[in-house]
């Protein structure tokens, strides 16, 4: 497993990345990078797409202490978030389960700053109130 979703209906697509950016930042996570996924598949390769949005989610503290422990962590920071139109008023939002990043490192002195990431991110999830919660 390497994330968690929810799913949000009766909100449109830019309204659940405003709520997915300051569920982000009530958990302490500011938002680095925000790739526009439809925007550049349409300009790259001339597909259409409903919108999808990569998030790239960093809490500063937290980052610190994954890189002070495994200093080429930093391959796998920040935290991927993604917000997609599943349908007209259906959004997906998920996160990635930081989990995956002692899965891959190996080290143990990473997991507890993946507990805490992950605490913090499943708790922006869950204050999003979508409909389902899934684990992918």
């Amino acid at each position: 497993m390497y994330g968690f979703t929810t799913t949000l209906t009766g909100t449109s697509f830019e309204q659940a990345l405003a709520k997915t950016i300051a569920a982000l930042k009530a958990e302490g996570f500011g938002v680095l990078s925000d790739i526009d996924v439809q925007h550049a598949m349409k300009e790259k390769l001339g597909v259409d797409m409903p919108p999808y949005r990569i998030l790239g989610a960093c809490n500063p503290a937290l980052a610190h202490q994954a890189l002070q422990a495994v200093p080429d962590i930093g391959l796998l920071l920040p935290c991927n978030v993604i917000v997609r139109e599943e349908a007209r008023e259906r959004v997906v939002i998920g996160f990635l389960d930081p989990q995956t990043m002692v899965n891959l490192v190996g080290k143990p002195e990473v997991k507890t700053v993946a507990d805490a990431a992950e605490e913090r991110l499943r708790r922006a999830c869950e204050s999003l109130g979508g409909d389902t919660t899934q684990t992918t």
